[in-house]
């Protein structure tokens, strides 16, 4: 059996979300923004849209988008629901497709509109039992997981306000970016006095709906040699679904990530004291807690006494979603926190660098946990 091939992401682009936030448009069409993502992540590789043979899509049609994009006959092609969970899950089926040989350069392109179209995430029917959860309030993602706080806080005694560093920190994070949208910092005060939206989780618990474009090209490492900008090599990637009719998880996702924790930290080499910042998927503040615990940063039930601004800043010994994460740089479903962990690796992230970054780790806790650790080569 042929040696799998060591796979590196080489271009990374996407769109400006501040300015798309300030100004909705009806005619805003997902397509040509996740378009855009690709030409910047092109130009990023210095790569010819011609030397592209696999493209995995997530949000656009995977049909319609190769044929605006011009490219009918690719080696591979798929497209994936736009789910958040997604991103993990098209990075890693990028990186089995280049590992075994059946492509050489696959770009994953995301694009969302639905700041525009006001899309909700909410209310609609995405299994058989939806329309029964809908009776009881259940109408949203972020009430499945205010409903997993409410019992993560009784199962470990965690008073209200204990979610306030991880929000304040993505503000802070997000202010050193200037294409996030919420680039204003927030103290505690307002963080304790925001309305709830879903009790317990409040309005800067939330992530923001909006417009964008998130490209990410990976081809071997050896072919990222030659390009234009540093190797980020993929050291390893795996998942484990944890799945039931509803967006919850009695153990908060704890079993599924520990799983994924072990694999990739046994293939890549290197564990939670390794890694010079973290980007966690975080739809809400609860999922970062969620994650540090179940990725083995610290003992389950500690998380929200372990997460304070001074360790999670991006001066601190675990600096988290550097960008702002998805309640101030914007939700783009996960596919900008795979952005920010190479920028950050390349040195390329300006006010908010983190100093001396080489080791990264994205993580995904949800109905299919995911992480990768990417080093710089």
């Amino acid at each position: 059996m042929a040696e799998r091939r060591q796979v590196a992401v080489v271009g990374v682009g996407q769109t400006d979300f501040g300015a798309l936030y300030a100004q909705k448009d009806a005619q805003r069409d997902q397509y040509a923004l996740g378009a855009e993502a690709l030409k910047l992540a092109l130009e990023d590789a210095g790569l010819r849209k011609d030397e592209l043979d696999g493209l995995l899509t997530s949000r656009i049609g995977y049909e319609h988008g190769a044929d605006m994009l011009g490219m009918p006959n690719l080696r591979v092609v798929n497209g994936l629901e736009g789910s958040g969970r997604m991103s993990g899950v098209s990075f890693q089926n990028a990186v089995s497709l280049i590992e075994t040989g059946q492509a050489d350069v696959v770009a994953c392109v995301y694009g969302n509109n639905g700041r525009s179209v006001q899309m909700t995430y909410g209310g609609y029917t995405v299994n058989p039992t939806s329309k029964y959860d809908a009776m009881y309030g259940m109408t949203s993602p972020g009430a499945y997981v205010g409903m997993m706080y409410r019992r993560y806080q009784h199962l470990y005694g965690v008073p209200d306000g204990a979610l306030a560093p991880i929000a304040i920190n993505n503000r802070r994070n997000a202010v050193l970016n200037p294409v996030a949208v919420m680039r204003e910092q927030i103290t505690e005060e307002q963080y304790i006095n925001s309305r709830f939206i879903a009790d317990p989780l409040r309005l800067y618990d939330y992530c923001i709906i909006n417009d964008g474009g998130v490209a990410v090209i990976l081809t071997t490492l050896e072919r990222a040699k030659d390009l234009r900008k540093r190797p980020v090599r993929v050291a390893a990637t795996a998942a484990m679904g944890s799945l039931r009719n509803h967006y919850t998880s009695p153990d908060f996702f704890y079993s599924a990530s520990q799983d994924v924790a072990r694999r990739v930290y046994e293939a890549s080499g290197y564990g939670p004291s390794d890694m010079d910042c973290v980007q966690i998927y975080d739809n809400f503040t609860p999922t970062v807690l969620f994650s540090l615990e179940g990725f083995n940063y610290v003992p389950r039930g500690e998380a929200w006494q372990w997460a304070t601004l001074d360790r999670i800043g991006l001066t601190g010994e675990t600096p988290i979603n550097t960008a702002g994460g998805h309640t101030a740089e914007s939700y783009m479903q996960g596919w900008g926190h795979h952005v920010e962990a190479v920028r950050q690796i390349r040195g390329e992230a300006g006010p908010r660098q983190v100093a001396d970054c080489n080791i990264a780790q994205y993580i995904c806790a949800s109905p299919i946990v995911t992480s990768h650790v990417l080093v710089g080569e």
